[in-house]
């Protein structure tokens, strides 16, 4: 590029900043109102609702209208629509009115990143989404997606369907989201009241699953403020029942790393195995660096919400463990995915980097 061109590109750039900013910046001038509304929610939100930890079923997962037995087949109709992020997806309608958001590929660290993480804090008592692991036999699908053809041969040409698996299907955590909030960031968890609402001790915890994960993409739109029950009255609206949970998970169970790489940061065994939960051999700082969209950077955890986060993994069973990645489906995904020479893991080996991850949580002291 030209020193002229490299010019010329600066000043574009910095005017779309511009302009991106003055539109944010009369937005929110506009709107006082609604931004004090939103606050008054963050301030009294919950992150953790209690479960019964050995008895939930991470199988089955979170069970009710929608849900999908374990590699259910899936027949959807193609919804030409244009989804946020950088990995595989596409919409499709399953009949005429449920619109679903389908993850897909072999190569796709999210399909399996985001089907563990998220059963994960639904077992714990953390909000998340739920990812179905399923396959897909999509109509009207492009050529250009790269679905398989029908294991009878049948072209496209002679069907118009293409399949997909692996592949999940995600549905949204029941609850109405905050007319107009566009999420929130992990500065903004340390605003809540503790007298109305989560507690240091649960939003450390919070914290630091974060840390064991390696959620590596966490912009504010990757977490939500939910209302449990319907938002009320006219703008600015409230609920009774806010809740901070995450959105998007699937850039987990890796390394995280500056640029979110999904080779690096999605399911990676060798690189999650061999990252610590702590960032020093004394104290508890989380080892956890932002990425260049993130607003979580190595966060310090008090001895009360590593304590409390270490009783809720405790209360794991060896079945559980060994069901969360046998269900995210981890002997399709290779040992380090940028080397397709390292071989496709066991999931007892999953299994014992996730107890020596919980062992350092548990064995740490923050006093």
């Amino acid at each position: 590029m030209s020193s002229v061109h490299a010019r010329l590109a600066v000043l574009v750039v910095t005017g779309l900043l511009l302009v991106s900013d003055a539109r944010t910046a009369g937005s929110q001038a506009a709107l006082p109102d609604e931004r004090d509304a939103r606050k008054a929610l963050l301030a009294r939100a919950p992150v953790w609702q209690q479960t019964n930890i050995p008895s939930m079923d991470i199988r089955l997962g979170p069970f009710g209208p929608g849900a999908f037995p374990f590699r259910a087949t899936v027949n959807c109709t193609y919804l030409d629509k244009k989804l946020s992020g950088m990995s595989p997806k596409f919409a499709c309608m399953i009949g005429n009115e449920d619109e679903v958001k389908v993850k897909y590929g072999g190569t796709n660290g999210e399909v399996y990143a985001e089907v563990a993480a998220t059963r994960l804090l639904w077992a714990l008592g953390f909000g998340a989404d739920a990812m179905y692991p399923v396959r897909v036999i999509c109509r009207g699908c492009p050529r250009a997606l790269n679905g398989n053809t029908l294991e009878d041969g049948n072209t496209l040409e002679n069907t118009g369907h293409f399949v997909f698996d692996p592949a999940s299907i995600e549905r949204k955590m029941p609850g109405a989201e905050f007319p107009g909030d566009e999420g929130w960031s992990w500065k903004e968890l340390d605003e809540v009241d503790e007298s109305a609402g989560a507690s240091r001790t649960h939003r450390d915890a919070l914290k630091l699953l974060a840390v064991f994960l390696q959620h590596s993409d966490t912009k504010p739109q990757q977490q939500r403020l939910l209302c449990l029950d319907e938002p009320q009255g006219e703008a600015p609206r409230t609920c009774a029942r806010p809740f901070l949970m995450l959105n998007d998970v699937g850039l987990t169970f890796g390394r995280a790393n500056k640029l979110n790489s999904n080779a690096t940061t999605g399911m990676n065994l060798t690189e999650w195995s061999k990252t610590t939960v702590w960032k020093e051999a004394t104290g508890c700082v989380g080892n956890l660096p932002k990425s260049l969209t993130g607003t979580l950077d190595n966060p310090a955890i008090s001895e009360e919400g590593r304590q409390f986060l270490a009783g809720l993994l405790s209360q794991l069973t060896d079945e559980q463990i060994h069901a969360l990645f046998d269900h995210a489906r981890v002997t399709l995904r290779v040992r380090t995915p940028s080397d397709a020479m390292s071989g496709f893991p066991t999931i007892e080996e999953w299994v014992n980097a996730f107890k020596d991850k919980r062992q350092q949580i548990v064995d740490r002291r923050c006093a």
